[in-house]
């Protein structure tokens, strides 16, 4: 298994990208680790974190980097040199099995159309980031970003890769499978939502039908599909109220002498906020792209980097994207 790891992509590259790879390194030893980006910066942290590469890991040079502010298609064909865009060359080619990047998001999904390309069949792929639940077991939701407009199809097919994502990458026996709507009512929703309803009905999925976006918290359900714009406004909604909870409860047990001192005593207690944190799930998957694409958060540090390549690493184990491709062939007429 070869990963390529696009070393210049993040608000923290190289430096976290490099630590995290050689973190990496160490607890993956069956992995081949490939650091594409300016060769020189990237020595400059391997010495500095202990002098040389480990036997599994390899820089690949690549001269140019996408910034995070570049408009993601013309960076793409333009910058045939940046670390992203050779990253993305390489599993076109099979010199890579996946690629792990945290940058510019538009310009990796661009990278998956454009370079290493879609599976056959796939219509759009869709960007697959985990929610973290009350009961620990988070749900998968796509699409959160990667095409703000969808068809039913569309939603079919990102219902059909969401469950077999589960169920080989998380182990899970028959993922739930929730439509997001305005109501759990069958026919409750726009005309989208209610096309879709009907289509997910027909799948060989455990389809629960709608759920609702102030439930998706509890664990409704393993896998929720939404168009890109429903997905992205839920997504920035949680994280949005996630800062709005820890700023008033920063800002309560700081404001006396008793409550610091309360404070203290339940600060062991609170590390199990931990869990919501975005660097403890590595990233969230391109699916439908003809290999594997994980998408780190743009401020991930070398933890986050480290669970990103674990992430790759297990879809390559379990065969993710033959296990789609076939699925989807399977279920041609219904999609």
């Amino acid at each position: 298994m070869r990963i390529a790891i696009d070393a210049m992509g993040g608000d923290h590259a190289p430096e976290a990208v490099v630590t995290g790879t050689l973190q990496a390194a160490r607890e993956f030893a069956d992995v081949e680790l490939i650091l594409v980006g300016d060769e020189p910066r990237i020595a400059q942290f391997i010495t500095a974190g202990g002098g040389k590469l480990p036997g599994n890991v390899r820089i690949q040079h690549a001269s140019e980097v996408i910034e995070a502010d570049d408009e993601p298609v013309r960076a793409v064909r333009r910058k045939k040199d940046a670390s992203m865009v050779v990253a993305g060359r390489m599993v076109k080619e099979k010199q890579a099995d996946a690629l792990v990047s945290a940058g510019n998001t538009g310009a990796l999904m661009a990278t998956g159309l454009l370079i290493i390309g879609r599976l056959p069949g796939i219509h759009r792929p869709a960007l697959a980031p985990m929610i973290p639940t009350l009961e620990g077991s988070g749900t998968l939701a796509l699409d959160l970003g990667a095409n703000m407009d969808a068809s039913p199809e569309h939603l079919a097919q990102y219902a059909v890769m969401g469950t077999i994502y589960r169920s080989k990458v998380h182990q899970l026996d028959q993922p739930r499978v929730g439509l997001l709507n305005v109501g759990t009512e069958a026919m409750k929703g726009n005309e989208l939502t209610k096309a879709a309803y009907s289509q997910l009905e027909q799948l060989p999925i455990h389809f629960i039908g709608n759920v609702e976006a102030r439930d998706i918290l509890s664990g409704v359900c393993d896998v929720v599909v939404c168009d890109g714009f429903a997905g992205n406004i839920m997504l920035k909604s949680f994280e949005g109220a996630q800062k709005a909870i820890f700023t008033l409860l920063k800002q309560t047990l700081t404001s006396s002498a008793l409550t610091k001192i309360a404070g203290l005593i339940l600060k062991p207690k609170l590390r199990v906020f931990k869990q919501y944190d975005y660097r403890e799930h590595g990233g969230a998957p391109l699916l439908g792209i003809d290999g594997i694409v994980i998408k780190s958060h743009g401020s991930s540090d070398a933890g986050a980097i480290k669970n990103a390549i674990g992430q790759a690493r297990t879809a390559l184990m379990n065969h993710l994207v033959d296990a789609i491709r076939e699925e989807i062939k399977r279920n041609e007429g219904q999609l």
